[in-house]
């Protein structure tokens, strides 16, 4: 469950940060592999913050990691906001980040991390099978009800 405000007792255990990389308006999803967690789903680049590292350090890492897409215009690269995210075994800090393209990158895929790749419309994205609470995200950036 994502919350906009920070819940009593919130005991964040990491951070994740996560990008909608936009291009004619459609955004980027990855599908993950079966033997990974939330195997089989459909999620925005993503990931854990690392010690040191700012959340816009960490989705610039994450994004060529997972795409081999470099980063190279950091000033396009926007800080939407935070969500508290609260699972029955731990709470994080989820970062939500943007970067509208101004051309379709080629995208790589690290084939223990994804398994394909697609860019979607906001709408079209909730009628496929997305990684947890990352419908409410795709709603709550894209204002859709």
């Amino acid at each position: 469950m994502i919350y906009r405000t920070r819940p009593s007792n919130f005991k964040s255990k990491f951070d994740v940060v996560s990008c909608f990389l936009e291009y004619g308006g459609e955004f980027l999803l990855l599908h993950r592999p079966e033997h990974k967690s939330q195997g089989g789903k459909w999620g925005v680049p993503a990931g854990k913050v690392e010690a040191g590292e700012t959340p816009v350090q960490a989705i610039i890492r994450e994004i060529k990691e997972e795409t081999a897409y470099t980063v190279t215009e950091t000033k396009k690269l926007l800080y939407f906001g935070k969500v508290y995210v609260r699972y029955s075994a731990y709470d994080f800090i989820y970062h939500i980040l943007h970067l509208p393209l101004t051309e379709k990158p080629r995208t790589i895929l690290r084939p223990k991390e994804h398994q394909d790749f697609k860019w979607v419309t906001p709408k079209d994205s909730l009628k496929i099978p997305l990684v947890d609470d990352q419908d409410a995200c795709v709603k709550l950036f894209y204002k859709l009800a």
